[in-house]
């Protein structure tokens, strides 16, 4: 078998996995739904498209071209940071055929170049073709426009394979998160020697924009420049996802004493106590709830900071979103695929099954204590006179309130194991059920559906004070939708539990 056939026959591996999944049919519904949103995107991106290329069309000091790739390192930190969201790792699914009497690297070498064509890759030409045939083509000829647009293919190609490499070494150690960090820094670096000056933001989009006007000449430089990074990213990855899933694989546990911290302070609260050390154990001693806990501190603690000590996001609408935001990040992180954890040991749980009601009110009060991070990581926005203490009372009595209840539904559908400590052989870590799609959308969307129309028609005051009793109900309303969650998991507890021992397997 060549290296062609051998790609399609991995390619057709893929596909009837996807199939012969126990949660097709759930991913299926996701998959409607997404493509739903997907085409209002489009919709959306095609518009933002038009409105770009009519207001490039009326400038007199700069090209088209010039203005577009003055700011196309913007562009590809937001496609970086959309695919990190999404896109996962060939490292994680590749275990099967490490050990078949294949190449050793033909199978991550296929699953790369699947990456580089898949369709996501083309979802930027919503934006890019009416740029191109409104602001491009008539001024510059056709064969520039296909230039340009195959050149930022090569980009978009040139940033998936970055992200790729990137992906796995966060996942492999959290310090690596310094690397993309330092890397868009570096291209941003004008920007950073004059934060928010004039100058600064000009030097920038003027270093950027010499690429514009060398494809304006036909100057095949950036085209010959993107290709060679391509083929150095692509055997940089090769090397790096290789070596790293047979890490992986044959890491050896050993076991070490160390001291434990008994926590005694939470015996006093009896069984609340007990289950609320269960939940901090979990993130403590197991990779991926720690890599959750770690990235949702380190993200609150960025756009904090945006918050607080830049303009960015003054207006009132960005202040009530990143406000309600900032606070839902940690239960975005975990209580999304709540129960996921639990997973692991289902048996043993259902061994006494009013220990799931106890489990569900520890991490109720838990995730609720949290909440006092992002609160007083943005009150210097109080201090500056940005937002009023009141705003940030509401929101998190709201986000304890209506968001926690949102999160919570989830432990009657979610049932897909998660890994505790396995990152690079993993299924992906995410189950891909309707019920997050809707969920997701209904905690960023509701809120804002709600604290609008509030404050337009009858002012912040108002507003914060709706925000604050529909979260306080909710909050005094605790037990009695927690023991309703409990209620309808049972009803379906076999169900789930067969799920939670296949996807173990």
């Amino acid at each position: 078998m060549n290296r062609l056939e051998l790609f399609k026959q991995l390619r057709r591996h893929r596909k009837w996995a996807e199939q012969r999944a126990l949660n097709y049919e759930q991913n299926k519904t996701a998959k409607y739904m997404v493509w739903v949103g997907s085409s209002l995107a489009i919709v959306y991106f095609l518009f933002l498209a038009i409105m770009f290329s009519l207001i490039v069309n009326n400038l007199e000091t700069i090209t088209p071209l010039e203005c577009f790739f003055g700011a196309a390192p913007y562009l590809l930190f937001i496609d970086f940071w959309i695919r990190y969201l999404g896109q996962q790792a060939p490292a994680q699914i590749i275990k099967p055929y490490l050990l078949l009497p294949i190449p050793k690297y033909a199978c991550i070498e296929s699953f790369l170049v699947t990456s580089m064509l898949s369709t996501a890759n083309l979802l930027w030409y919503c934006v890019m073709v009416p740029f191109a045939l409104m602001s491009i083509v008539f001024v510059y000829g056709i064969w520039i426009t296909l230039y340009f647009l195959l050149l930022w293919w090569l980009l978009v190609v040139l940033n998936s394979q970055w992200l790729l490499i990137c992906k796995v070494l966060i996942t492999n150690n959290v310090l690596w998160w310094a690397l993309p960090v330092f890397f868009y820094a570096a291209i941003m670096f004008p920007v950073l020697l004059d934060l928010g000056g004039d100058a600064g933001w000009e030097a920038c989009f003027d270093m950027h924009a010499k690429i514009g006007a060398m494809i304006e000449k036909g100057n095949p430089l950036p085209m010959l420049v993107t290709i060679a990074l391509i083929g150095v990213t692509f055997f940089i990855n090769r090397y790096v996802q290789y070596t790293h899933i047979w890490k992986e694989l044959g890491k050896v546990k050993t076991t070490r004493i160390k001291h434990v911290s008994r926590m005694a302070f939470l015996d006093r609260f009896g069984d609340l106590g007990l289950y609320i050390k269960l939940e901090i154990k979990t993130i403590m001693r197991n990779k991926n709830p720690r890599k959750s806990f770690v990235m949702a501190m380190l993200v609150v603690i960025l756009f904090s900071a945006l918050i607080s000590f830049t303009e960015v996001y003054d207006g009132a609408g960005y202040a009530n979103f990143w406000c309600l935001y900032n606070y839902v990040l940690f239960s975005s992180y975990s209580l999304l695929r709540i129960m996921g954890n639990e997973g692991n040991y289902i048996d043993g749980l259902m061994v006494r099954k009013e220990n799931l009601l106890g489990i569900f009110h520890a991490k109720y009060v838990f995730y609720c204590l949290m909440l006092a991070w992002p609160f007083l990581l943005m009150l210097p926005t109080v201090f500056a006179g940005k937002w009023s203490l009141f705003m940030l009372i509401s929101f998190a009595t709201f986000t304890a309130g209506f968001q926690h209840f949102l999160f919570f539904q989830m432990a009657v559908y979610n049932k897909q194991t998660m890994p505790l400590n396995t990152k690079f052989i993993s299924k992906g870590n995410i189950e891909n059920n309707y019920m997050q799609v809707v969920t997701q959308f209904a905690v960023f969307g509701l809120p804002m559906a709600i604290v609008t129309p509030l404050r337009l028609f009858f002012g912040e005051s108002v507003a914060y004070l709706g925000m604050f009793l529909i979260g306080l109900a909710f909050v005094l309303t605790s037990r009695w939708w927690l023991r309703n969650v409990y209620n309808r998991l049972m009803k379906r507890r076999y169900a789930n539990m067969e799920s939670f021992r296949a996807s173990r397997a």
